[in-house]
This record gives structure tokens, C-alpha cells and sequence, in this order.
């Protein structure tokens, strides 16, 4: 049996420029506390949401984060879907693999992030865009 997701709060934040970044991260940040993730918990969101939002920035040419307070059942968690209309992953297996960085990045990459949520789901078609969906659950 499948449970229902429900959303409680929404909002979209554009990434424009690095202080859209900025503003992502502390918006995360904010409805973690109030989520009262613990603070592993809310540094693990917070630094995948970066991660996420920069490549949205650099590698996307921009796009948006759209953050959601969500439950289901008993449990709440921060959904947060990052989407640009860039040049698209042409191998995702790859850009998931350890060590697979631009000279930009972190170095957390796209593998790294997945391993800060509990879920990860990537969709991603050349010339189209990406879309990445993240949920830490509480």
C-alpha cells in the first residue's frame, strides 16, 4: 500500500545569479529548523541544495528550486526539486560515479548529493534540460 504525499507549504525560488544560490540554501535551512530536523540532518539538506542549485546555475544556465514542506502518514520531510532548461546530462550513470566533478564544483557532485537524502530521482534529456527531486525525511 502506497501512501499519500501531501503538500503542506510551497515556494520557488529562481537561480539566477549566485545570490539566488545563497537564498536557496538559507531558505532550506530555514524549513529545516522549523521541520526541527537536527543539525546533521539540516547540514545534509542544506549542503545537497547547494550542490544542486549551483550546478542548476552553472551547468543549467539557470532554472529554479522549488521547495515543499511534505507528509505522508505520520512523517514530514522537505522536498526540493531543482529544474533548468540547460544542455541536459548526456550520461547520467556517469555524472553519478564518485570523482565525476566539474572544475567548478564541490567535488560532492551528483553522487554525493544522492547520498545526503533519503530520496533522489534524476530526469535529464539533451538539448531539453534537467530535473532533480530530493526528499529528507524527518
Amino acid at each position: 500500500m502506497e501512501l499519500t504525499m501531501n503538500i503542506v507549504k510551497r515556494e520557488t525560488q529562481p537561480l539566477k545569479n549566485s545570490n539566488d544560490v545563497v537564498l536557496a540554501r538559507q531558505k532550506v535551512r530555514q524549513w529545516a529548523i522549523e521541520l526541527r530536523f537536527s543539525l546533521v540532518d539540516q547540514t545534509k539538506l542544506v549542503t545537497a541544495a547547494s550542490e544542486l542549485a549551483r550546478n542548476a546555475l552553472d551547468h543549467g544556465k539557470g532554472g529554479s528550486m522549488t521547495a515543499e514542506v511534505i507528509t505522508s502518514g505520520a512523517k514530514s520531510g522537505l522536498r526540493l526539486v531543482f529544474e533548468d532548461q540547460g544542455p541536459g546530462i548526456p550520461n547520467i550513470d556517469l555524472a553519478l560515479k564518485d570523482g565525476y566533478t566539474s572544475a567548478s564544483g564541490m567535488g560532492l557532485g551528483l553522487g554525493g548529493s544522492k547520498r545526503l537524502v533519503n530520496e533522489f530521482d534524476i530526469q535529464s534529456e539533451v538539448g531539453k534540460g534537467t530535473k532533480v527531486t530530493v526528499i529528507r525525511w524527518k
